[in-house]
């Protein structure tokens, strides 16, 4: 080691081998990475927010996660006033699975409900998988996004309707409320939000559909409170849901333009139905043929 003093060389023996042994101990997370993933990067006030995470196991072993919920975990920061946004708890993510190498795991979940996201503003969620079998954490880089808020359309105060049998209470009132919002900029979209009487406790909040600027909302409540709801989301093209007193969606169809602009109405039996336009027939709907060559042979007689 040429001619420097013993007592150098061996500080300097003894970085390398630290520094060795660094690498050594950062290299199974250079192989093992984690990335997050949204939807969209806008969302309103308490709207449903899936988050999807890929996890890439490159490390030459399996791994064994999912034992419990600590093995995925989330942190979310507003980036408007540089704090952490507080979680009342992780999301349920456990289930224990083996992750071989050169392979990928994918899990979506929804985050909204375990932190408080109901202030505008912008945000970015990091993810973080907890590796048992070398007690190493690996984070994913931030995704950001932004909680924007919409223009109240419509509203309506509805009975919740009571379970069979029982009518000795007054009902639980709710409120469903339609609100556009404009998705980057660019394009507008409904959204239904369903609330207690006073709007303070939001129950959930769904997104319809696109929308344009110059539609013109039907809304209406049938007997068991479902919401109804028809307008305009294309040049030629109206939407129809249906959507029940906790905010799920039932039924989603389109109408084509066709001879006569479609518009709710009653029917004869006193049902709520479309008039007018010509109902878009979706795949699903469609009868499945089968090519001749497939059917099955003639029983022989």
């Amino acid at each position: 080691m040429g001619g420097y003093p013993v007592h150098y060389q061996m500080k300097k023996l003894s970085f390398i081998l630290a520094l060795a042994l660094l690498a050594f101990l950062r290299a199974p997370a250079q192989v093992v990475t984690l990335d997050i993933s949204l939807a969209q990067n806008q969302f309103l006030p308490a709207e449903t927010l899936p988050v999807t995470i890929h996890l890439y196991n490159n490390s030459g072993q399996a791994l064994h996660l999912g034992v419990d919920d600590e093995w995925l975990t989330f942190s979310v920061q507003s980036l408007d006033n540089n704090a952490s946004v507080i979680n009342g708890s992780q999301p349920p993510v456990t289930g224990a699975f083996d992750l071989g190498s050169s392979e990928v795991a994918t899990k979506h979940v929804d985050i909204e409900p375990y932190f408080n996201l109901k202030q505008t503003g912008r945000y970015s969620v990091t993810a973080y998988v907890h590796i048992p079998q070398w007690n190493m954490d690996i984070t994913s880089p931030p995704k950001e996004f932004d909680i924007i808020d919409g223009a109240q359309l419509w509203t309506q105060e509805f009975g919740v309707p009571m379970p069979a049998g029982v009518s000795n209470r007054p009902p639980e009132v709710r409120k469903y409320v339609l609100e556009e919002a404009n998705y980057l900029q660019k394009q507008l979209r409904m959204y239904l939000m369903v609330t207690d009487d006073t709007g303070e406790h939001i129950f959930k909040v769904a997104a319809i559909g696109d929308m344009v600027s110059f539609s013109h909302p039907e809304a209406q409540l049938d007997g068991d409170s479902n919401l109804h709801l028809l307008y305009q989301n294309g040049g030629q093209t109206f939407l129809y849901t249906v959507a029940d007193p906790s905010g799920n969606i039932l039924q989603k169809d389109t109408y084509d333009y066709v001879n006569s602009r479609p518009h709710l109405s009653l029917d004869d039996a006193g049902h709520i139905v479309v008039v007018g336009g010509t109902l878009r027939v979706r795949p699903a709907d469609m009868p499945l043929i089968v090519p001749p060559n497939e059917l099955p042979a003639p029983a022989k007689q």
